[in-house]
């Protein structure tokens, strides 16, 4: 069996296209492709037939399958590449209980981590980063901007502010700046988060290799260390298509 027809043979059994429904036949269409997917028959980053073919193999038009897929796009589940067809968005659950590094989140999931550098700098604290890390205007401070890579796929951008007597040399840091700071005994043992909605601008899309005006998910954290100085202050952006942040919470 092809993968067309295996992935048509799963949509009839799940979308029951040829029942009788008030249910319009895009939502059982979609609800179908939804099913399919989180069962793991389309894995993460396959590719669906096209849109003719999938019209022709469900015996629907294309202008319903083309409704389906742009609700699922628009929820994260599918990406369009233009030129290239759907795919299965690739997603990432980032548990919000626990202090961890992105190179340690991607290696603990057998994904490859990596970085593509826009800056490592010295310079002086703004004052929205001297508030954040309890410093004097203008103190000497260290900053990381980067792009987060997992499998060569853009996560996110980060940008990181630290002391300088916490970071003095920002070249020495290559992947992971958690690992640098384990070694000096001055990693983070404790942060505070603060997340929002916000839509990507036009240079941040074109980085993380987005549309402009892409839901992304944004990120403030102060991160201490066990006496209570805060020794590092980040503003990231995550792909909305790419990351489901998960919390556990208990009565």
């Amino acid at each position: 069996m092809t993968v067309l027809q295996r992935v048509i043979s799963e949509l009839k059994e799940e979308a029951n296209l040829a029942a009788d429904s008030p249910t319009p036949l895009y939502r059982r269409l979609q609800r179908g492709i939804r099913k399919v997917v989180e069962q793991g028959a389309i894995g993460a980053e396959d590719a669906l037939p096209p849109e003719r073919e999938l019209a022709q193999g469900l015996g629907v038009s294309r202008v319903t399958v083309r409704k389906a897929l742009r609700q699922l796009v628009d929820e994260g589940l599918l990406v369009q590449q233009r030129g290239a067809g759907t795919f299965v968005a690739s997603r990432v659950e980032q548990p919000l209980s626990s202090l961890t590094g992105f190179t340690e989140d991607m290696s603990a999931r057998g994904m490859t981590p990596g970085v593509e550098w826009l800056d490592r700098s010295l310079g002086t604290a703004m004052p929205e980063e001297a508030l954040a890390l309890n410093l004097s205007p203008g103190a000497a401070v260290s900053r990381l901007y980067r792009i987060r890579l997992a499998n060569d796929k853009p996560m996110c951008l980060e940008q990181a502010t630290l002391p300088r007597d916490v970071l003095d040399q920002p070249e020495v840091v290559e992947e992971s700046l958690y690992g640098v700071l384990e070694k000096t005994g001055q990693r983070p043992v404790r942060a505070l988060q603060r997340l929002r909605a916000q839509l990507l601008q036009f240079e941040q899309a074109r980085l993380l290799q987005v549309e402009p005006g892409t839901a992304c998910l944004y990120i403030e954290r102060r991160s201490f260390l066990a006496n209570g100085r805060p020794v590092e202050f980040v503003r990231s952006h995550y792909r909305g298509d790419s990351y489901d942040f998960v919390a556990e919470l208990r009565l």
